[in-house]
């Protein structure tokens, strides 16, 4: 959620940014534009700097559990590999002669 006083803020600067004509219709241009600022920075649906920092941790926890996973497999891929090279023992021939 963005801060109201940030609204608030940047709603008076537009305001007396304005030539004096238009600022001297008062509050109610200042109330508008602040309305204005408000639904469109919620249309752009903004995350709070915490949320971003929550959701930046839990990205890095997931890489590295990944990069983990990644080598485990590979390892497991490898030792999968030398053992199908391996020769199979030998197995003595039947005697079908009984």
């Amino acid at each position: 959620m963005i801060d109201p006083k940030k609204i608030e803020q940047l709603a008076r600067q537009v305001h007396e940014s304005m030539p004096k004509g238009v600022r001297e219709f008062g509050d109610d241009v200042e109330k508008k534009i602040r309305q204005v600022l408000q639904t469109q920075l919620m249309r752009l649906d903004l995350v709070s700097r915490e949320e971003f920092d929550v959701q930046t941790q839990v990205l890095l926890r997931t890489r590295e559990k990944i990069a983990l996973l990644e080598q485990r497999l590979t390892e497991l891929e490898n030792r999968n590999a030398v053992e199908e090279v391996k020769p199979a023992p030998a197995i003595p021939p039947v005697d079908t002669q009984d």
